[in-house]
């Protein structure tokens, strides 16, 4: 949802500059990584932010993994006098999403999740029924002792439920294990529309005990992660399951080259289109892995990084993959194909964001406690930036977006007559000629605003 900051530019009425979100080839090219996005604020998340990149030539994959976790032992060690064990554990990111719903799970507590879709397939219960008929999937989360929740916290208007309409769920199905350790109890379409079968299977896959809180989540296997992500997070802090003072570090491996955009219907790079593939996967570059990495610090991503594409060819087929014509590829990343035609070395690299990692290190919580300048929802804390333009040291500014506005509107008025004029007869040149945005006068523009 991050969008780019846009800066008009004085000298070229019209256009703008763009601020780096990430700036991923400069990065590559000079490791300039000081990044600007504009997105909701979060507490792990501010409108700008400073990235530690290094990229490394001819080095292998798991050369730069190593020397990166040492780099963050040393940290530990000489900022928290705390020895971080190594080599640091590994999960792909089909393990993470698989066992905790995301990919930067915190591993300092249980509560993992469990996917009963063939359990509960043939199932008499109309949720589990319909959403494994849909193509999705059903997940279990079992909580210890689940006498801690009661029945009015996963019921709707319950906070537990609320997590999970948040997350985008309809509703939070649970049960729960009976003293004997072979029924459930529950809601009654819930209990009787599982067979003796599956509720013994489900009961042994989750290794349930007597007492314990089973939670439900069936439907698009993204929007199950996602929920039942939520709701165990939330879950761990309520019930004092995270330990206090303990860091678990991790990598997360194996990320898939591509995901899938709903509302664009087309694939798109999951990290970012300069990540090299798995080089036995190019024949099914769609369904590739990325030969990339994250390294988590208790649920936080402190650093992410993967070896980089220096092919032309490769780099070509990955633009291919996500829509991106060869003009538009050249338009937009000319100089990068044509870099790789002069003999890019094989590289890679990482960044870490070292105000979240300071963050993490400090113990808080939120990334406004350790920045240079922190941002509110609303403005700048120092300065209370932006302000509305109103001074008269603001005219130049304020007369490049009264053209830029200017321009919109002729661009909205030549997209309309060229959507006239695509079913007329007219020739090829004359229907450019029309689309075509004229110099104009700026100063005339800003009056007939």
């Amino acid at each position: 949802g991050a969008r780019d900051f846009l800066v008009p530019a004085r000298l070229s009425p019209g256009a703008c500059f763009a601020l780096p979100q990430s700036p991923q080839l400069f990065k590559q090219m000079l490791m300039i990584a000081r990044c600007f996005r504009d997105e909701d604020l979060r507490a792990d998340r501010q409108l700008e932010f400073t990235q530690l990149d290094i990229e490394m030539a001819f080095t292998p994959m798991e050369e730069l993994m190593r020397m990166n976790e040492e780099m963050i032992a040393h940290i530990f060690k000489s900022i928290k006098g705390v020895e971080v064990p190594l080599p640091l554990p590994r999960l792909t990111y089909e393990e993470a999403m698989e066992r905790f719903g995301c990919d930067k799970p915190d591993i300092r507590y249980g509560l993992e999740l469990c996917t009963i879709t063939d359990i509960v397939a043939d199932s008499n219960f109309v949720v589990f029924k319909g959403a494994v008929a849909d193509g999705g999937g059903v997940k279990a989360l079992r909580v210890p002792d689940g006498k801690r929740v009661s029945n009015s916290r996963v019921k709707p208007k319950g906070d537990v439920f609320g997590e999970a309409v948040t997350a985008g769920a309809k509703g939070l199905a649970f049960a729960r294990v009976e003293a004997d350790g072979a029924s459930l109890s529950g809601a009654k379409p819930l209990r009787e529309g599982l067979s003796a079968e599956a509720t013994a299977s489900l009961i042994a896959r989750l290794e349930a005990q007597p007492d314990d809180l089973i939670l439900f989540a069936a439907g698009d296997v993204s929007l199950v992660n996602k929920t039942l992500d939520r709701v165990r997070q939330y879950l761990a802090h309520s019930l004092g399951e995270v330990p206090q003072g303990e860091n678990a570090l991790l990598w997360v491996t194996e990320f898939p080259m591509f995901e899938f955009n709903e509302d664009e219907q087309r694939l798109e790079a999951l990290h970012h289109p300069f990540t090299a593939p798995n080089p036995g996967q190019l024949d099914n570059l769609k369904t590739a892995n990325a030969q990339a990495y994250d390294m988590v610090l208790n649920g936080v991503e402190i650093g992410g990084g993967s070896l980089r594409i220096y092919r032309r060819d490769v780099q070509e087929r990955v633009f291919d993959a996500i829509g991106l014509s060869m003009e538009e590829a050249m338009e937009k990343f000319g100089y990068l194909l044509e870099a790789f035609d002069s003999g890019a070395p094989p590289h890679g690299g990482i960044a870490f964001g070292l105000d979240r990692l300071v963050m993490l290190l400090a113990n808080e919580t939120s990334i406004r406690d350790v920045i240079a300048f922190p941002k509110v929802r609303t403005s700048s804390v120092l300065n209370s930036v932006p302000e509305y333009i109103s001074t008269v040291e603001s005219q130049s500014l304020r007369h490049a977006l009264l053209v830029m506005r200017a321009r919109v509107g002729q661009v909205i008025r030549w997209a309309e007559q060229s959507e006239v004029m695509r079913d007329s007869s007219a020739a090829s040149s004359d229907r450019k000629e029309h689309c075509m945005i004229p110099e104009g006068n700026p100063e005339r523009e800003r009056e007939s605003l």
